[in-house]
C-alpha cells in the first residue's frame, strides 16, 4: 500500500514518530508534511487537507495519515473534498474498528491533545498496527459485514453527488492555498508519478 503522512505546522515535532510508527509494516511511504526541519513553509491544516485530497484523488497514493493539534480541524478540512472518508482515531480500538466498518482512505490523529510526554509515540504505533489489518473492511461484528459494506458504497455515491468535481474545485478555491500547499518541498515529485487524468495536468499546469 502506497500510504502518505501528512503533518502540519502544529504536529511537525511529532512527524517523526508517525513515520517510525510506519517503519516495517511493508508500506511504501512519502512523507508529504512537516518535518520539523529548519526553513520548511509552515502548512496548516487547510494546505494539509487539500495536500491529502490531492494525494487520493489523483491516485498516487491509497492512504493517508494525517492529522493536526487535536485531528478535528485536519478531518472537518478533508472531508469537504470528494473521494475522501476520514475518521478521527484517538486510541488503537477506534483505529480498528474504523478498519473493519468504515474502510475509509483517510484518518486524522489527534498530535498535540493529549499526546503528552510519555507513550504518545507507542500509541499512534498501536494505533497504525491496528488500522492496517488483514481483515480491513469485512465489517464488525460479522453478521452486519454486508450492510456496512452496502452502507459504505452509498455513502461514497453521496460524496460523489454532493461535491463538484476535484477538477473544478482547485481551480475555483482560494489560490495563495493551493500554491502554498503545491509548492511544499516533495509534494510534486510524488504527484508527477500519479497516473495521468485531467486532474493531474490541471496540478502541473498550477505548480508551475
Amino acid at each position: 500500500m502506497k500510504i502518505a503522512v501528512i503533518t502540519e505546522g502544529s504536529t511537525k515535532f511529532h512527524n517523526a514518530d508517525v513515520i517510525k510508527a510506519l517503519d516495517g509494516m511493508g508500506h511504501e511511504v512519502f512523507n508529504l508534511g512537516m518535518k520539523d526541519v529548519e526553513g520548511e513553509p509552515d502548512l496548516t491544516y487547510m494546505e494539509t487537507a487539500l495536500l491529502a485530497a490531492l494525494s487520493l484523488n489523483l491516485g498516487a497514493v491509497d492512504f493517508v495519515v494525517g492529522g493536526c493539534g487535536t485531528g478535528q480541524g485536519f478531518m472537518n478540512a478533508v472531508l469537504q473534498y470528494p473521494g475522501v472518508a476520514c475518521g478521527l482515531i484517538m486510541d488503537p480500538v477506534e483505529a480498528w474498528l474504523f478498519s473493519q466498518v468504515n474502510a475509509g482512505n483517510c484518518i486524522s490523529l489527534p498530535l498535540n491533545k493529549g499526546y503528552g510526554r510519555l507513550a504518545g509515540d507507542i500509541n499512534v504505533r498501536y494505533i497504525l498496527e491496528k488500522l492496517f489489518n488483514d481483515t480491513y473492511g469485512q465489517g464488525y461484528p460479522t453478521a452486519r459485514g454486508e450492510i456496512q459494506i452496502a452502507a459504505r458504497k452509498k455513502l461514497a455515491e453521496f460524496s460523489r453527488i454532493a461535491h463538484l468535481p476535484m477538477e473544478e474545485i482547485l481551480v475555483k478555491m482560494d489560490q495563495s492555498v493551493v500554491k502554498r500547499a503545491l509548492s511544499f518541498p516533495g509534494v510534486m515529485d510524488v504527484f508527477q508519478t500519479a497516473p495521468e487524468s485531467e486532474l493531474k495536468n490541471i496540478v502541473l499546469k498550477l505548480s508551475e
